[in-house]
């Protein structure tokens, strides 16, 4: 079958972000209600942008380095984010970093796993993926959970959720250490475990000519300025979201629900858009090493913050996160431990999400 002709970089994909980068320089979402609005729907249209450019440059790279593009640069500069919030003291800094980590593991882990297997059973009824590849990426997301968010409650160094000095240090080193040697396993030694395994018909868009290296050169720079948009606006929207939550009597930590949510909203739409496809691999392959590189490069770096700053760093999550942690971890390794999916599965993680959620509402 002959290739397809690439399409050239749509004009939206293209200035969408470069009207972010001046929503942001102008302060769009602080000028009242009518602000607020407009740089909701240009946050919503740099997502969409951003998933464009992402899966440009994964059409050129090809699998799986495709996929970790969006995932390492979202997480980057959600790590930028939560370094600049802990940074200007406004809130309780300590639980910033446990509670954004916490969060995107469950949004990721839950719902969006949870949604690509859904819609991928309802398209497609059964879909299949590369047990081995997938089992990799659970086991050391379970290592990381547990070593940063689980052991500091307990240590008997310090009190509470707290590590000492000495062990968040090894726990930064150890999280690094996981993290790299899964990418070097992903794209390196056995690159076949996250390879999409083609039976079947074969997804027609995948028969379109890769992109030229100029045009993907421009994607992935323009990617980069969506998701500085996206990470950007929101940390502008945050205040209006925090105060309408407490408006509303609802806890503060919903508020960094809001903000995760926002910051992987690319990647829940790339994950999605793929499982659509009846691409579950790739899917599955954005969105674990999505929750990987959230705890891998975000933790890390928020102990060499805090420890060359000297603040304090509460990892430890509380007993109801820890149950929850536990259940999501248990029914992840059971659901995807076969390698094949139906709505089933799909319908367990989302009701786990919802119970998150709702739990999160009304604590």
């Amino acid at each position: 079958m002959s290739a397809k002709p690439h399409k050239a970089l749509p004009i939206w994909s293209l200035a969408l972000p470069a009207i972010g980068v001046l929503a942001i320089v102008s302060s769009l979402a602080k000028l009242g209600g009518i602000g607020v609005v407009a740089a909701a729907a240009i946050l919503i249209g740099c997502v969409l942008a951003a998933v464009h450019h992402a899966e440009v440059v994964a059409h050129k790279v090809g699998e799986p380095f495709g996929t970790l593009v969006l995932a390492v640069a979202v997480t980057v500069i959600e790590v930028s984010l939560i370094v600049s919030l802990m940074m200007s003291g406004s809130g309780d800094t300590t639980a910033l970093a446990r509670d954004t980590v916490f969060a995107a593991i469950m949004i990721i882990l839950n719902g969006i796993v949870g949604i690509c297997i859904l819609v991928g059973g309802v398209s497609h009824h059964e879909q299949r993926f590369v047990q081995r590849g997938v089992s990799a990426a659970l086991g050391v997301l379970a290592a990381m959970a547990v070593l940063s968010l689980v052991l500091p409650n307990y240590t008997a160094s310090t009190p509470g959720p707290f590590y000492s000095n000495a062990q968040l240090a090894f726990t930064a080193i150890v999280s690094l250490i996981l993290y790299g040697t899964f990418v070097l396993i992903q794209t390196v030694r056995h690159r076949d475990y996250f390879l999409p395994a083609v039976e079947g018909d074969v997804p027609a868009d995948l028969h379109a000519a890769p992109p030229s290296g100029r045009e993907a050169w421009i994607a992935f720079g323009v990617l980069l300025v969506a998701l500085v948009g996206v990470v950007l606006l929101a940390k502008d929207l945050a205040p209006t979201v925090e105060a309408a939550v407490l408006g509303a009597g609802l806890p503060i930590a919903i508020v960094g629900v809001v903000i995760a949510a926002l910051v992987l909203a690319p990647e829940s739409l790339a994950a999605v858009k793929a499982a659509r496809r009846n691409r579950l691999q790739t899917s599955l392959n954005l969105a674990l090493g999505s929750a990987l590189a959230t705890i891998g490069l975000t933790i890390p770096t928020v102990a060499i913050v805090s420890l060359t700053m000297g603040w304090d760093l509460a990892l430890g999550i509380d007993p109801k996160g820890l149950t929850l942690l536990g259940l999501s971890l248990l029914v992840a390794v059971l659901s995807l431990g076969t390698g094949r999916t139906t709505v089933l599965q799909g319908v367990v993680h989302l009701v786990i999400f919802a119970a998150y959620l709702f739990t999160t509402i009304v604590p």
